[in-house]
This record gives C-alpha cells, structure tokens and sequence, in this order.
C-alpha cells in the first residue's frame, strides 16, 4: 500500500461515503475533499468537512496509519495546525495538534471496493515493461492522446529547468544561453554534462572574436577541454599549432586552464563519430558558419535550419578521431540524427523557454510543429511501446511516450496517468 493510492481514493471520493463516522464516533460528511498539494505540508488545502452538524475549512493530511503522523514529525510543524481531518487505511493510535486538541480521524479500509485495491496493486506490483500493457487495447484513444500531450509538455517542462537556470545565471542574456545549452545537448548524455562546463568555462564574447578562424576556435575549445596534447614527442603541425594558438589566448582571455581534466571526458563505448574531439571540432564549426546561435536556432525557419546543421568539421578532424590516431575512413559532418536530436533537445526546448518568457505562443507553437514534423525516435522504449500497440507517428509522439515511461510506467506512477487512472476506473464504478 502507497499514500498514492489513497490520494486518488480520496480527490476522486471513491469509497463508501454512507453513514460517515470519525474514529471516535462523530458524524462526518465531506463538502469539499480540498486540492491536491504537491509542495510541502498536508496532503489537500482548503478542504471543507462537517462535524456534528458544525463546518470546519482548512487542510486534510493522509497516511497509511495513523501514527505515521509522529513518524513523519508533523506535531512539531506549524503548517498542520490548520489540518481538520486526518484520513488513514489503518488506524492505530489518536492524534493531537501541539495544543493537545484530538485531530478527527476518518479510516478508509472497510470502505473501499476491494476489487479497486485489487486493480491497483496489480498495476504497481506488476514487473511487466508497461504495467499496464494487458488492459490498453480496453482505454479510449482519448484518453491515450491526452496523457500524450501531458507527457510532452511535462517533457518539456523538465528540460527547460536547465535553460531557465542558465538564462538566469546569464542575467537574461539568450546568446550566452543558447550557447551553453547547445553545447550540453552536444555532448550526447554520456558527455552533456562535461561539455557543459567546457561552455562555462569559455564564454561566448571570447569565441565570437574568432569565429572567423576555426583553428583558433578549435584551440580554445580543445585547450579548455583539457584535449590537447602535451607531449611534443610526436611531430604534427596542426597539432602544434593549436597548441600555439592556446597558449596565446589563454593568456590573452585570462582563461582558467586546466580546470577540466582529459579523464573527464568519456570515449569507451562510443563510436568515432560521437568522440568529444569530433563533437568539439563539430561545434567549432557551428560557431563559424553562424556566430549567433540563438539567432540560428530560434529564428530561422525550421526546414532551413535542417540544412544550416549539416555542418562538415575541419579537414583534420575528418582524417581522426583522436590527436595523432588517423582513421581507416572518412569521419563524416553532423549526421541526420544527431541534427534531430539537436533540434528535438536543444531547439525545442529553447523555442519553449523563449515563447512563455516573452509571453510569445507562437515560439511555443513552432516547438509543437517541429516535433510533428521530425521523425520519430527509435529506441528500446519507443520500441516497447509498439509492441503493445502504440506507435509513435513522430518525435512529438516519441518523446511523449518515453516521458509516459521514464516518469509514469517505471515509477509507478499509475495513479497520476490518465492511462492508469482509466484502468481503475474500469475496476469499479464510484
């Protein structure tokens, strides 16, 4: 048993609301069950009860026993003084406010159908991929369409924190913003949060003194990455070069060298094509052939902005994946999935973030677009997905449904989903 499942009991009043007693006798009827509260303190606010003929207002706290409201401290929390009425499963002790005054206690236990406790311990105890895979042939496509589309924007809500936290340290600076997050994206998860700290480490306004010579970017962002070599034992002019060009600028700039370490960037297991060297050398040719990347990414048109991506790095970094380690074949520019992924990751949400900052909806209807527009992902969720006969149509749909998954099936957060919530229903009726 989990709170959760007395919290969707209680906000949609499905138990036996007959003959209403507390735990100590008093007749109860429930006027308002109150609003679910997803912040600190009692479980619903502004709820309204009566109590022998008197109406009470003001917050109710649940638990699965009762004396949970001692193990969780809340006699000591001013923030329960205004609960009046504690609702349980299992009771086993009174409770009192720090004035000593008895809490009313409902119990729930006898007065839920057992069959909707049956249906909901199959849905959480399930070990399936999607718990409730058997029972979504039975759902209404409307009610999948809309948990969808809660899914998305929930998506994109999470990862605008991370714009929302740069444009925030940036002082609303949208360049410097786009920048960094850009590069985040760039880093392809394995290396997102190191090349994040590369973007920190480098602002902007320096790179853009040079985006008319890709070398020199190449020795500002290899050099802060801590990827260039140190040794001069093999002889390589490019690669002296850049070390040149580096050691030049850092002094110039006032850099902080050495601030990210070689190791910190991962390499095992990746193809040649995702190595950091060949991202970097990538970005480096982005910040070239466009110095505004928030120009680029939120202002030109979408089917434009695919071509503007399909960047080719500099010859070197074509011939090697590593200083020194020629590749046997051609290293090609950034590919047509890693351009989707840039604009699902990094264009997307910006356009977002930018459209509810500005109070803009059409930035935020654009976003929308672009995900109907790409197609969609193929990956081990997407791919479970389907076998239970949801098919992903595009990236709007893709990037729903492995929200739907990271956040609601492996969480078992069943009884927040439309899906879940309709396969309760179905277990019995209020």
């Amino acid at each position: 048993m989990k709170e959760d499942f007395l919290y969707y009991v209680w906000k949609l009043q499905y138990f036996d609301k007959k003959n209403l007693i507390t735990c100590r006798g008093d007749a109860l009827s429930i006027s308002d069950p109150g609003t679910r509260n997803v912040h600190a303190g009692p479980d619903f606010l502004k709820g309204s009860i009566t109590i022998n003929n008197v109406t009470w207002y003001g917050h109710i706290e649940m638990h699965i026993n009762a004396s949970d409201w001692y193990t969780h401290q809340h006699q000591t929390d001013k923030a329960y003084d205004n609960v009046i009425l504690h609702v349980v499963w299992n009771y086993d002790r009174d409770i009192h406010r720090q004035d000593g005054t008895a809490i009313p206690t409902l119990v729930l236990k006898d007065r839920v159908a057992p069959q909707l406790h049956q249906q909901y311990q199959k849905l959480v105890l399930n070990k399936a991929f999607i718990p409730c895979a058997n029972q979504l042939p039975h759902v209404a496509g409307i009610t999948k369409t809309s948990m969808l589309e809660k899914a998305l924007f929930q998506r994109l809500t999470n990862k605008n924190n991370l714009v929302y936290q740069l444009l925030e340290d940036n002082q609303s600076d949208w360049e410097e913003t786009a920048y960094q997050f850009l590069a985040y994206n760039l880093g392809f998860k394995v290396n997102s949060s190191t090349f994040l700290e590369l973007a920190l480490s480098l602002p902007l306004k320096v790179l853009k003194k040079h985006t008319d010579n890709v070398l020199q970017l190449e020795a500002l962002l290899l050099g802060q990455a801590g990827l260039l070599p140190d040794s001069k034992s093999v002889q390589d002019a490019y690669v002296e070069k850049l070390r040149q060009e580096y050691q030049y600028l850092v002094r110039k700039y006032q850099l902080k060298a050495g601030s990210i370490q070689e190791s910190q960037w991962k390499f095992f297991q990746l193809r040649p094509a995702n190595f950091p060297t060949i991202r970097i050398a990538q970005f480096a040719q982005l910040l070239h052939q466009h110095p505004s990347i928030f120009e680029l990414l939120v202002n030109v048109p979408t089917k434009m902005l695919y071509k503007e991506l399909s960047i080719v790095q500099s010859s070197y970094w074509q011939k090697h994946y590593q200083f020194y380690k020629e590749s046997e074949r051609k290293i090609t520019g950034l590919g047509k999935t890693s351009i989707e992924h840039v604009l699902i990751n990094t264009t997307v949400p910006l356009l977002v973030a930018y459209g509810k900052t500005k109070d803009e909806q059409d930035y935020v209807d654009r976003a929308i677009a672009i995900l109907q527009y790409l197609p969609a992902e193929y990956n081990a969720i997407t791919r479970h997905w389907n076998d239970v006969g949801i098919k992903a149509k595009n990236a709007f749909d893709s990037q729903a449904l492995i929200e739907l998954f990271n956040n609601f099936c492996a969480k078992k957060q069943c009884l927040s989903c439309h899906i879940g919530a309709s396969v309760m229903q179905k277990a019995t009726s209020p």
